[in-house]
């Protein structure tokens, strides 16, 4: 029934658009024969029959002011809506306007284009063929025009213009924020945005291959906008003295933000010169032996990045637990007088049988030492060497008059956060020893973090660039547990491959999954896999053209597809970063995955 009625429908609308269209011809050849009477009479064309009727006609002004040529003009319109014809994706509509506009004013001016002719003939000749000309060029452009599709598949190649949608645009501060400005694309419309890190305390991400513009256009805005709302801060400077300049400069213009002033402070193990000295085993700072075997298992695993997927083996436990002896007893020796890493590394060096009588003294690590001290009793040196030579040899590596000197002094203590002597420092390392420094360093922020995450302490920030180059075992711990300490964390790195392969699998996954704020520039692989599906999908509409003998249609759907696909996230350019901020209850973003170019502001 449905089809039998359409079908009748389409007949009857072709039947009433031709009539009308048979009308408009009618009238318009009345038009002439009134318009051009005389012509007709000199070609003995007149009629009696049609002039009676005219005169009947003009009594009621159908051809006074040309009015005849209007209505033929708007029936013939009215024709050409009802009219239906074959879609064609190949016509264009620029010629189709352009003989519409030649149509519309050869049709509507051609008695003026005319009307300097001399012969009423040749005037009357010339009237009716520019008249017929600019008739047929509507009636032609108006039957184009019905045929005319407009399609953007071949427009929008890469499926840019699709796949953009809104960005927050509103900015949102409160006394911890860091706020990104930037620009998006919507639509084809370039728009400002903000990416709003309204709570850096569940911690910052941020992923780019090198030369994305990760350390220009994200991280040096963590550092001063941190710094200008009164953050302590621990800089892990890895290509110093980049950043380093960055917080001391930020630092000096905006002293006026700390109640009481900081202290800035470096760790340069390559200028000893330029460098404070600060011990890491400070034995003021370490409470029980915990803190002992927290600083062995960072400087161990530093030292050994292997070590770091076998924890719990044997000849990884054991180096361990030796390393933890000798700073525990050294802790507790003359009240921790010669409780530096030096002194660690010195004191490892002895012969066992000077050594283990020493160390016996100490009841505390009594339960440590007596594996290492029964396979020297009973000969099973090749078991004992094994257990400890593996420490020795690492350790040993880490013999430098530059580094003894740094941590061997007590400039200042890792306390950065301390309500009473604030600190920012920064830890500069060099790409070219990081195997080196990388352990020492490692140790300094692990000790650093077991001290600024407590209770009743000032709010910092913890930045760290490249962060696989270090080995921090406990960073997932502490950005799921110091939010409510206001210890915010932002680590760098350049792909989770690489943070695989330094931290493992496992923890890899953890840190990569527990972040809250993420920021990434340009990054392939599985990495652009990860970040595609986080940020989830949105509805994209879908257009398709259907092209047969009769007819063309097009078809139009609506389906969710990735908001940033893997491709997209591989082919970012420098600058240009994606990312998924986190919220408050009491400042909620809906709109938190972005797309955009990040604005650098001008120090």
């Amino acid at each position: 029934m449905m089809a039998n009625g359409t079908g009748e429908n389409e007949i009857g609308l072709q039947r009433i658009t031709g009539f009308m269209r048979n009308v408009s011809v009618i009238i318009l050849l009345l038009h002439y024969y009134h318009n051009c009477y005389g012509a007709f009479v000199i070609w003995n064309l007149n009629w009696n029959l049609v002039d009676r009727v005219l005169i009947n006609f003009s009594k009621t002004g159908l051809f006074a002011h040309n009015h005849a040529k209007f209505i033929c003009m708007g029936l013939l319109i009215l024709s050409l809506v009802g009219s239906k014809g074959k879609k064609d994706e190949k016509l264009n509509w620029k010629p189709i306007t352009l003989y519409l506009f030649a149509g519309i004013v050869l049709y509507l001016f051609s008695s003026f284009i005319t009307e300097s002719l001399n012969s009423i003939e040749v005037q009357a000749i010339s009237y009716m063929l520019v008249t017929t000309i600019g008739y047929l060029l509507i009636l032609n452009s108006g039957a184009r025009l019905s045929r005319l599709i407009t399609l953007t598949l071949g427009i929008d190649v890469f499926n840019e213009i699709n796949e953009t949608f809104p960005h927050e645009e509103r900015f949102i501060e409160n006394e911890y924020s860091i706020n990104l400005p930037g620009r998006y694309n919507l639509k084809g419309k370039v728009r400002k945005c903000w990416i709003n890190i309204i709570n850096p305390f569940r911690g910052l991400l941020v992923v780019g291959s090198p030369g994305s513009g990760k350390s220009y256009f994200v991280i040096q805005h963590v550092i001063r906008q941190h710094i200008t709302k009164g953050f302590t801060m621990l800089l892990y400077d890895f290509k110093y003295p980049d950043l380093t300049q960055i917080a001391y400069n930020t630092l000096k213009r905006n002293e006026k933000a700390y109640r009481i002033k900081p202290s800035f402070y470096r760790i340069i193990f390559d200028d000893p010169a330029m460098s404070d000295r600060c011990n890491p085993l400070d034995p003021e700072l370490m409470y029980d032996i915990t803190d002992a075997i927290e600083s062995a298992r960072s400087i161990l695993l530093g030292l050994n990045r292997d070590w770091i997927t076998k924890q719990g083996d044997f000849f990884v436990e054991s180096p361990i637990n030796f390393v933890t002896a000798i700073i525990w007893f050294l802790k507790k020796y003359e009240n921790g007088v010669f409780c530096t890493l030096p002194h660690v590394i010195e004191l490892m060096q002895t012969d066992y049988e000077k050594l283990f009588p020493v160390l016996k003294t100490e009841p505390e690590i009594e339960v440590l030492i007596n594996p290492f001290i029964s396979a020297y009793q009973n000969d099973a040196m090749e078991q004992l060497e094994g257990q400890i030579a593996s420490a020795k040899i690492g350790m040993a590596r880490l013999s430098s008059t530059q580094l003894y000197w740094v941590l061997s002094g007590n400039d200042f203590k890792l306390d950065i956060n301390n309500p009473v002597e604030p600190k920012i420092l920064c830890l500069a390392n060099n790409p070219q020893k990081q195997q080196t420094f990388g352990p020492v360093l490692s140790l300094y922020v692990t000790r650093l973090v077991k001290l600024v995450n407590q209770k009743g302490k000032l709010k910092s920030s913890l930045v760290f660039d490249e962060f696989p180059t270090i080995f921090f075992n406990g960073i997932d711990n502490l950005i799921a547990t110091a939010r409510s300490n206001k210890v915010a964390t932002c680590l760098g790195m350049q792909d989770f491959s690489q943070l695989k392969k330094d931290y493992g699998g496992d923890q890899a996954s953890v840190i990569m999954n527990i972040v809250g704020n993420i920021i990434s520039g340009q990054v392939m692989g599985e990495t652009a896999k990860l970040l595609s599906e986080r940020f989830g999908k949105i509805s994209q509409l879908k257009e398709s053209v259907s092209v047969n003998r009769n007819d063309t249609s097009i078809s139009k759907s609506s389906q969710m597809d990735f908001a940033i696909p893997q491709s997209k996230i591989s082919s970012l350019s420098s600058g240009e970063f994606v990312g998924m901020v986190a919220d408050d209850p009491d400042q909620k973003i809906k709109l938190k995955v972005f797309h955009c170019e990040i604005l650098q502001e001008r120090a």
